[in-house]
């Protein structure tokens, strides 16, 4: 697993997507603390960046290399190497490249700027994130063998969590509007891992003033040390469910 693991890295590392990702990321980032007079308005413009764009290039990189990776897996697999080491590796391989760019791009600037307790959740969240996109990148790879479709899934995948959920959750909420619905935000908070990044970073800011009720009850449930373990408990999650679920194919498919 070693030797594929250190070659899926060096060939990602040398990648120039991912280099120009993480130029992107850093020029980004020093710029918009540069601009900002306050840092934690630049760490709040970051906010978007990390929401957004991070999972949107995870997933759709992700989704690329490993089709264009195909004959290569291929090969792989005809060697005496378990499936399941080929695609963990192929996954650690991504998860640990990308990381490394966020790093570089978003989190040393952060660390520079703003490195306080809202730095760090910010930080935390977006290298959970990143893996996160990974995994439902490996998700949709795994689920057909064409490339067109696989990476129009990984983009619907990316729609659905970064907006169509979101405007389901408010045609749910003015559908029942006369009910009291604060916890159940809660538990559908956890059904969308960019909202559970969202939350924590808002919280961490104290802007869930702004909120009203629903921001109370989220600072009651997610601001404890026990919501915030419980949170990234559901971050982890959402890393090891699609990526089993895709192991799983990929350990059926016939190649």
């Amino acid at each position: 697993m070693n030797k594929i693991l250190k070659y899926v890295i060096f060939d990602i590392v040398q990648n120039k997507i991912v280099l120009l990702y993480t130029f992107f990321l850093l020029v980004l980032s020093l710029s918009i603390f540069s601009l900002e007079n306050n840092s934690a308005k630049g760490l709040l413009s970051l906010l978007n960046i990390v929401l957004i764009i991070v999972p949107l290039i995870c997933i759709i990189f992700s989704t690329i290399y490993i089709y264009n990776s195909a004959e290569f897996i291929e090969l792989l697999v005809s060697q005496p190497v378990k499936r399941k080491t080929i695609w963990l590796s192929i996954f650690s391989g991504l998860s640990i490249s990308l990381s490394l760019a966020f790093f570089v791009g978003v989190c040393i600037p952060v660390l520079i700027y703003h490195a306080d307790t809202t730095g760090m959740m910010m930080m935390a969240t977006g290298l959970f994130l990143t893996v996160v996109f990974v995994s439902i990148a490996m998700l949709a790879a795994g689920i057909t063998r064409d490339k067109a479709k696989g990476i129009g899934l990984a983009i619907l995948f990316w729609l659905y969590f970064s907006l169509i959920f979101d405007a389901l959750v408010l045609f749910f909420l003015f559908q029942f509007q006369d009910y009291p619905l604060e916890k159940v935000m809660v538990f559908l908070s956890f059904l969308n891992p960019i909202d559970l990044a969202r939350i924590q970073i808002l919280l961490q800011m104290d802007i869930s003033a702004l909120m009203g009720y629903t921001g109370a009850v989220f600072r009651e449930f997610f601001g404890t040390y026990t919501g915030i373990i419980i949170s990234f408990i559901g971050l982890i999650c959402w890393i090891i469910v699609p990526l089993l679920i895709s192991l799983s194919i990929f350990k059926r498919k016939d190649l």
